[in-house]
């Protein structure tokens, strides 16, 4: 998840400690999906909203969609792009065996130097402000062109999108009804860029009320229902240090009430882990996804039985398909 902020000056050598790490761990230096494979079906949108942020709007809608079928954004990860996304991720496959839509906003290098969403600026994060407000118009008229039901929106990211989607969800409680944090931070971690840093490789000792806090005072005031929130992470993840899946799994459980003790855990494919965090009716409202030995990057499992999904490439590992996993949570299956 490498983060280079281009509209604050910093002294020489504050850039130098930076880029240094940068270099040798923090980039995501994805290779592009295969030519065709990308862009297949994905189609741009233009006139969505005054786009404060400056982002892309792609959209991949099956044919024979159905009014009030469910609409997914999916943010992808430093250096990507939405094709790259849309040909790995393995959403397009979802939507078409389950019927919704996926909108993909795309920032560039006129944003960030290395296309990355801006995570941690406040200016892109806030309510009614930037990166934000242009991912929100887009939900919005998405919306509006597929008939979706305003219960039926969802957000997912991977890497800087996955903080991103955090800080979505913090955002505009009352536009998304769950979202899905890959290789990401909690929301309010950073607000610069020595701040990203620190969220990404150290521990920040906050209690799950402080993380909270920042999700709820983000919110504008929202009094709940809050979305339902899925967190995956890998064991051997050195870009984004794992502990950021227990701060965002606190930041959630605390928002819902649930208290940090799972009421049920489950292994899945690939080892992975599953704990669920149930409300007072008994519904699942936060998961973790755990997966032993996979490092930075967003699980796929190529195939064509249920359950599988995706194309494997660099930061799309071969392992489980959590595109799957995260929409049968959302109850989109």
């Amino acid at each position: 998840m490498a983060v280079r902020d281009r509209t604050r000056a910093r002294p020489r050598a504050l850039l130098c400690a930076l880029l240094a790490p940068l270099a040798l761990v923090a980039g995501m230096l994805a290779a592009p999906a295969p030519a065709g494979a990308a862009s297949a079906g994905l189609t741009p949108v233009t006139g969505f909203g005054s786009n404060p942020g400056n982002l892309g709007m792609y959209a991949y809608v099956p044919d024979g969609l159905p009014a009030g079928a469910p609409l997914v954004l999916a943010l992808h990860g430093c250096t990507q792009s939405a094709g790259d996304y849309h040909g790995h991720s393995g959403w397009a496959e979802l939507a078409d065996a389950y019927g919704f839509a996926v909108v993909y906003p795309q920032t560039t290098g006129a944003n960030n130097a290395n296309s990355c969403f801006n995570w941690f600026q406040s200016a892109d994060t806030a309510r009614g402000q930037g990166e934000a407000l242009s991912v929100k118009q887009m939900a919005d008229h998405a919306a509006a062109l597929y008939g979706t039901d305003p219960d039926g929106v969802y957000v997912t990211g991977l890497s800087a999108g996955g903080a991103m989607t955090a800080e979505l969800l913090a955002a505009y409680p009352d536009v998304f009804a769950g979202g899905s944090v890959a290789a990401g931070v909690p929301a309010g971690c950073a607000r610069s860029l020595v701040d990203a840093y620190m969220c990404m490789y150290v521990q920040s000792g906050k209690t799950p009320q402080q993380w909270g806090d920042l999700a709820r005072a983000a919110s504008g005031g929202w009094g709940g229902p809050w979305p339902r929130v899925a967190v995956w992470h890998g064991t051997a993840d050195t870009t984004v240090v794992p502990a950021n899946a227990a701060e965002s799994r606190d930041q959630w459980t605390d928002v819902w009430g649930t208290g940090q003790t799972p009421a049920e855990t489950a292994t899945l494919p690939g080892g992975t882990t599953r704990a669920s965090y149930e409300d007072a009716s008994g519904r699942s409202v936060v998961e973790t996804y755990t997966v032993p030995g996979m490092g930075h990057g967003l699980p796929v499992d190529p195939g064509t039985v249920p359950g599988q999904c995706g194309t494997a490439g660099t930061y799309y590992p071969d392992t489980i398909c959590a595109g799957y996993y995260t929409a049968q949570f959302w109850g989109l299956l």
